[in-house]
């Protein structure tokens, strides 16, 4: 039974004097059984978060939201690894804006999967088409593409017991107003799963958990719970409001319940 993920990225929003009441609240109001929660703040504030929910509810991890693909160096800026041991349990590879914004690719993603893997932190690896890709076809095919960067290679079974999870963001359904649907997700979601099998993964690919990330609120996410093939969701700008995350959390609950009484 695959396990049921929740993931919050704060991308740059909240710093050390207001992170931490923010975690609380959010700890406060999510309390679902047999949900893995995380929490993604800004490097700045790993610590506030890890303080406040080791005192409000340790169940919550926390996690960084990137990570750079060298243990150290004359780089500027970055933050390692080993940097983030004590502050995180969870990182976020290959997001959509990472590889938009500061152009990383799928072999340089596929690196820093290794250094979070070497230094005991779970992975959350982010893959997704362009809006432009999917209209040409080419969804599956993109996807496919990144995940053979970041894995190839890479020995399954040291990385499923790492506990890597693969997140779904379509980005042209982030910001944009338009939304895929629950069977858009899943059909990606098998896909994931055809993908990593190939790469030697075998039967051992279906018990990956996949989330889907791609303006989750609280208000769409029953669509995407109710396909068996999907996991959790990576929330981003909705996980800065408590209610959305109550919300969202709560139909993971469902989900985690119902697998529970049928496995």
């Amino acid at each position: 039974m695959r396990e049921v993920v929740v993931a919050a990225n704060w991308k740059m929003h909240t710093t050390p004097a207001d992170a931490g009441a923010l975690a609380r609240t959010i700890a406060a109001r999510t309390r679902e059984p047999g949900v893995t929660r995380v929490i993604c703040p800004p490097y700045v504030c790993l610590a506030a978060v890890g303080a406040a929910l080791a005192e409000a509810d340790a169940d919550v991890a926390v996690g960084a939201q990137n990570v750079h693909h060298e243990l150290a160096g004359a780089y500027t800026g970055e933050i390692s690894a080993p940097m983030l041991a004590g502050l995180a349990t969870w990182v976020i590879i290959g997001h959509s804006e990472r590889r938009r914004d500061a152009a990383e690719t799928d072999e340089l993603i596929g690196q820093k999967l290794g250094r979070a893997l070497e230094a005991g932190l779970r992975p959350i690896l982010c893959v997704g088409e362009q809006l432009a890709e999917r209209e040409a076809g080419l969804a599956t095919e993109v996807v496919d593409r990144q995940l053979r960067g970041a894995l190839a290679g890479r020995d399954p079974v040291a990385t499923r017991t790492g506990g890597m999870v693969i997140a779904y963001e379509p980005v042209w359904a982030i910001g944009t107003g338009r939304n895929a649907t629950g069977a858009d997700a899943a059909a990606m979601a098998d896909a994931i799963r055809t993908s990593v099998g190939a790469l030697g993964w075998g039967d051992g690919a279906s018990e990956i958990p996949v989330l889907y990330g791609g303006s989750v609120t609280s208000t769409n996410i029953d669509t995407f719970f109710a396909e068996p093939s999907i996991d959790g969701a990576l929330v981003g700008g909705a996980s800065l409001k408590p209610d959305e995350m109550a919300g969202i959390v709560a139909r993971a609950g469902m989900t985690a319940r119902a697998r529970d009484l049928a496995g």
